[in-house]
């Protein structure tokens, strides 16, 4: 595939779309289940052991580093207990089961359709442009096996595309001075961030933190009095995006315009099947 200039926002609507399935397992109860049978069951530690595993039996100051807004005290309640219970191994073989299970739950027939291993060969395609350097949580799922069933495979390419997209953000987010919770309370202002309730009961920070972070940003000139983004907060907002979009160009200049424009179009079509199917909580965005 020769490498085409393909516009950043292409890029960054292409992440959305298969970020927006790839979400869904962490909102799964199959996932829920799957760790629960081998012994984990807090809903936060099944989130640390599923998404961590990758990395190996890693510490909380790796975890925290890599998951970036969660508050360290909650990671570290979590990791490395959960590896005593279940190896990442096992952790890893348990959640690909919830995602062949949750994918068929909310997919349905097309899980085996021609159009989920078109967008399975489009996704691996990119990935090849995907690089390790400075990308922990990226390079530890690249060095995972591609799946044989498509709908498998299609999962694992979304996952390494976000992980690629989510490491070079966190350089953007250093950059722009902004710590893990700042991050989320402008990203929240934004009106696309979780509310703080999912916050608070999965990240860990405390409603005093929420408010210290908000005063910060309020120094800034970022954040107004009644939390909504100022227009500095809105330019930072869209730098930060847009320095993400460059950060992550290269494996959609690779799969080419066409190509991302088709992946797209079929990863969008799973998305809404998957929100029409009940994929995530209805409280789970918003500013409320």
């Amino acid at each position: 595939m020769t490498t085409a200039a393909v516009d950043p926002r292409a890029g960054r609507r292409c992440h959305n779309a298969l970020n927006s399935l790839h979400a869904t397992l962490y909102f799964s109860p199959d996932l829920g289940r799957e760790l629960a049978e081998l012994g984990v069951t807090d809903s936060r530690a099944v989130n640390f052991a599923a998404r961590a595993a990758a990395l190996g039996r890693v510490g909380p100051g790796v975890v925290a580093a890599t998951f970036y807004n969660y508050k360290y005290e909650l990671v570290a309640r979590h990791v490395p207990a959960v590896w005593e219970t279940v190896s990442p191994e096992q952790a890893l073989q348990a959640r690909a089961r919830a995602v062949d299970a949750t994918l068929r739950r909310l997919l349905d027939d097309v899980v085996e359709s021609e159009e989920m291993a078109e967008a399975a060969r489009l996704a691996l395609r990119a990935t090849e442009a995907c690089t390790r350097a400075a990308r922990p949580l990226y390079a530890a799922h690249a060095d995972l096996p591609v799946p044989e069933k498509p709908h498998l495979a299609y999962f694992h390419a979304a996952t390494l595309l976000r992980e690629h997209r989510g490491d070079g953000h966190l350089a953007v987010l250093m950059s722009a001075e902004l710590d893990g919770l700042e991050a989320v309370v402008t990203h929240t202002a934004t009106g696309k961030g979780m509310t703080p309730k999912w916050v608070f009961g999965t990240r860990g920070w405390s409603q005093e933190e929420w408010d210290a972070a908000a005063g910060r940003l309020r120094e800034r000139g970022l954040l107004d009095g009644d939390g909504e983004l100022t227009e500095a907060g809105v330019a930072l907002r869209a730098g930060i995006e847009t320095e993400t979009d460059r950060l992550d160009r290269a494996p959609y200049e690779h799969l080419g315009a066409e190509g991302v424009v088709r992946l797209t179009e079929l990863a969008t079509g799973f998305a809404r099947r998957a929100l029409a199917a009940g994929a995530f909580p209805a409280n789970l965005l918003g500013k409320s």
